[in-house]
């Protein structure tokens, strides 16, 4: 009976099926109707739903098929294709991967003292001007990546991103790029720092953490510029997400980021400063739905905890 009202929603929705372009800035409340909200979830892309089941439930596997000729495969946010009739619930489990899913707490603490570090470092470079020790950071993915158009020289990156930033601040770079020569051209123009320049706050820490350790550090970036297509990258975003919440930032009820950018320059560059749903390609960024209002709700759940 429950699956059947489940269906009926989802033929309710197809009779007028909803367009991306109608939830691009304009949110639904995290908090209204399911179906308000699985309009919201399906705009675009999903005409059809697979409903969680008992025989899913008892199933001993669960395969998600990869079957490249029809251009299918598992890459995607956890959050791209749930959706929970619940609210409470579909908060609930963005929540535990938020508060769960997380780097250890020896990871966590070396990346705090690399910032600690870096924001002394950003007060003394402008005692007057940066009180608080502000630093602004990039993740520059060189390497193998496939996506060239995103292998740009530093000479473009600079140009790409002096508009956002000021000249002679404290940046902090996380890369996989080991040549320093390579970053010359930003180097000129800013107080350039890397993970490398901080051998004592990581005295004793297993290398084969400095690659989160990495991410975490440039997510604390007052402005931060990230790759297009990188998931390392979007998973900063995705943290910044989480802060600007908890710090209630600017913009936050619309989970937007207005100081978070792609390098690359073009139509992406500022992509966060907007609320869009979910679209395609997944994989190549992150999306508000997974930090949006993520709290809300979470006083009262505090409350039945105490009673």
């Amino acid at each position: 009976e429950h699956f059947a009202e489940l269906d009926e929603m989802m033929k309710e929705v197809n009779a007028n099926f909803p367009k991306v372009q109608e939830f691009i800035d304009k949110p639904v409340p995290v908090n209204a109707p399911a179906i308000e909200r699985l309009r919201e979830a399906v705009a675009g892309r999903i005409k059809n739903l697979c409903v969680y089941d008992e025989k899913m439930q008892d199933a001993s596997v669960i395969h998600f098929m990869c079957y490249h000729k029809m251009r299918v495969r598992f890459l995607t946010h956890f959050y791209a294709f749930l959706f929970f009739e619940s609210w409470e619930q579909d908060l609930w489990s963005k929540r535990f991967v938020r508060d769960h899913l997380r780097y250890s707490d020896e990871i966590q603490c070396a990346a705090a003292r690399v910032v600690a570090a870096i924001r002394e470092r950003a007060r003394r470079n402008d005692p007057t001007g940066n009180p608080n020790g502000d630093f602004d950071s990039f993740h520059i993915r060189r390497g193998d990546f496939q996506y060239k158009n995103t292998r740009l020289e530093a000479d473009q990156i600079y140009e790409n991103t002096k508009d956002k930033l000021q000249e002679k601040a404290t940046v902090f770079v996380a890369t996989d790029h080991q040549g320093k020569p390579f970053f010359k051209p930003l180097a000129d123009h800013f107080d350039l720092v890397f993970l490398k320049d901080f051998k004592e706050e990581l005295k004793d820490v297993n290398t084969n953490y400095f690659g989160m350790i990495d991410q975490l550090v440039a997510s604390r970036g007052r402005v931060f510029f990230g790759c297009y297509h990188s998931t390392f990258s979007g998973f900063i975003f995705r943290m910044r997400g989480y802060h600007s919440q908890k710090e209630k930032a600017e913009g936050w009820e619309h989970g937007v980021l207005p100081n978070s950018y792609y390098y690359s320059g073009k139509k992406e560059k500022a992509m966060y400063e907007s609320y869009g749903p979910l679209r395609t390609p997944y994989y190549s960024r992150e999306f508000p739905t997974s930090w949006r209002d993520i709290d809300q709700g979470i006083e009262e759940l505090s409350a039945l905890g105490v009673q």
